[in-house]
């Protein structure tokens, strides 16, 4: 299996556990952790958005998040991308207006649809992607390694199912 295809995989295995993770809050689906923080449902709509963004993104395409000037790109790789991939974990940080749900699906049900739809566009936009290039084509990052795209989302996937565990 190719390291893109091993990434790929982990990376649906964290929207899986997502997905499992959504029926498991199923009490509190709508009502955020604490004040001035997600519900369960926001984050399942972040990560769907998440997903569908880094689509378009990864294929150099106008998406949602920032399109920065190439400068700009390679801060964003070093401080950001590069550090989440040493670590294997997110920093704490907000996100732009555009990623960040008012609301989110109705249900742990709706939110397995949603997130299984944002998965197909996301898998899709790899396939396609990897057919011409190794390189992802990132307005925000700059061209990095496709496999390391892929990573990035996997990462970025966990980091908010652990967010909808917190009581």
């Amino acid at each position: 299996m190719s390291d893109l295809q091993s990434r790929v995989t982990a990376a649906r295995v964290a929207v899986d556990e997502v997905v499992e993770t959504s029926v498991a809050c199923a009490a509190r689906w709508s009502v955020p952790a604490a004040p001035h923080k997600w519900s369960p449902a926001q984050v399942a709509e972040h990560v769907a958005r998440s997903l569908e963004e880094a689509a378009l993104d990864m294929t150099g395409q106008r998406s949602k998040l920032p399109n920065l000037p190439a400068p700009l790109r390679f801060v964003a790789r070093k401080l950001l991308f590069e550090r989440v991939l040493a670590r294997n974990a997110f920093p704490r940080a907000k996100t732009n207006r555009a990623m960040n749900p008012e609301s989110g699906p109705v249900s742990p049900a709706a939110a397995g649809v949603r997130l299984e739809a944002a998965w197909r566009t996301f898998a899709e936009a790899c396939r396609t992607r990897s057919a011409g290039s190794s390189l992802a084509a990132s307005r925000t990052f700059g061209a990095v390694p496709l496999a390391d795209y892929v990573r990035f989302q996997e990462i970025h996937t966990r980091h908010h199912r652990a967010q909808m565990t917190r009581a």
